[in-house]
């Protein structure tokens, strides 16, 4: 079935609503502790939504596997790598490294099959991210700080080397855990995939009581990390762009982005959707340049469009396997 123009436009809406995603987190980090600032945005997303959406139909050790991986684990670490100083543009190519985490995960734990561009896909990946971690770039200072306890979770330095948003530095330090982000979504992924097999919620449903289970372990992080007085004082003069940043992520990337995307997915073939979210790092690398003013370097610019090479291999190369096939 072809996609109708109003949900092409739809799925444009979906790719830059999720793009932006990555500037907004990082406006909020920049003022609030970010496992502090993801507690409060799943809260936002729980209540009160969810005393007006049924509960799924989904046993408790699945919804808090659901919830500790994409939620929890996902954004506990994305935060936290954008906090420390990994350009957005950058965070959003990297954490689609999930795509073959979740492959792996799916051959590992539920003995899917591996194909070629499966593997051609990662390589190249992998290249690019080799690439990335090779490159020339203004991180190393931010290094120096964490090497020295400079860098606190919640508060700026005095330096504000991880904040400075003209600074395209990516460390060895930034790239473990936005990989991390990403192992934790393809965790999510594999979970999600159990879930629906199994039970077929409703995915809002889904969405919102899951958002449950991360809120306290957010909560309890935020105060071992950052400690009581940070939390209270970022709560107490917690400013517009903070307030702003949070009602984004709770209500537009998350009811808005999943719920176009679910109806998508309900009237559309998953391979006709899918591969639309591969435009989301790209709209998130030209939203970091021109609202933050981000600047890569050209190896950082070829390591990101490797990333994004890789990809497409894993997501075309069965789809080009086949047309080759039928023309021989």
């Amino acid at each position: 079935m072809m996609m109708s123009l109003k949900d092409k436009f739809l799925a444009l809406c979906v790719v830059v609503v999720w793009g932006l995603n990555f500037v907004v987190i990082k406006i909020g980090v920049e003022q609030m502790p970010p496992l502090l600032l993801a507690g409060l945005r799943f809260v936002l997303v729980a209540f009160p939504v969810i005393f007006f959406v049924k509960r799924p139909q989904v046993p408790l050790r699945w919804l808090i596997a659901y919830g500790m991986t994409i939620s929890f684990g996902q954004f506990a670490f994305l935060f936290f790598a954008i906090k420390l100083g990994m350009p957005v543009g950058l965070a959003s190519v990297m954490l689609q490294a999930q795509v073959f985490f979740t492959i792996l995960l799916g051959v590992l734990l539920l003995s899917e099959k591996l194909y070629w561009y499966h593997i051609a896909g990662m390589a190249v990946t992998v290249l690019g991210m080799v690439i990335l971690a090779t490159a020339g770039m203004p991180g190393d200072a931010i290094q120096a700080e964490l090497a020295h306890g400079q860098l606190a979770l919640g508060q700026n330095t005095s330096g504000q080397v991880a904040l400075d948003q003209n600074s395209a530095g990516i460390t060895l330090t930034t790239l473990i855990v936005i990989l991390a982000a990403a192992l934790s979504w393809g965790l999510g992924n594999i979970s999600n995939k159990m879930i629906m097999r199994d039970h077929q919620p409703a995915v809002m449903s889904l969405v919102v009581w899951s958002a449950l289970v991360p809120i306290a372990p957010f909560f309890v992080c935020s105060w071992l990390f950052d400690g009581t007085a940070v939390m209270t004082a970022s709560l107490v003069n917690i400013q517009l762009p903070t307030v702003l940043a949070l009602c984004y992520l709770a209500y537009i990337a998350t009811f808005v982005g999943y719920g176009i995307w679910g109806y998508l997915l309900s009237r559309y073939e998953t391979w006709r959707v899918t591969p639309l979210s591969l435009l989301v790092p790209v709209v998130g690398i030209f939203s970091g340049a021109l609202i933050l003013g981000e600047r890569l370097a050209p190896q950082q610019m070829l390591g990101a469009l490797v990333i994004i090479i890789g990809l497409l291999v894993n997501v075309f190369g069965g789809t080009l396997q086949q047309r080759w096939l039928q023309r021989a």
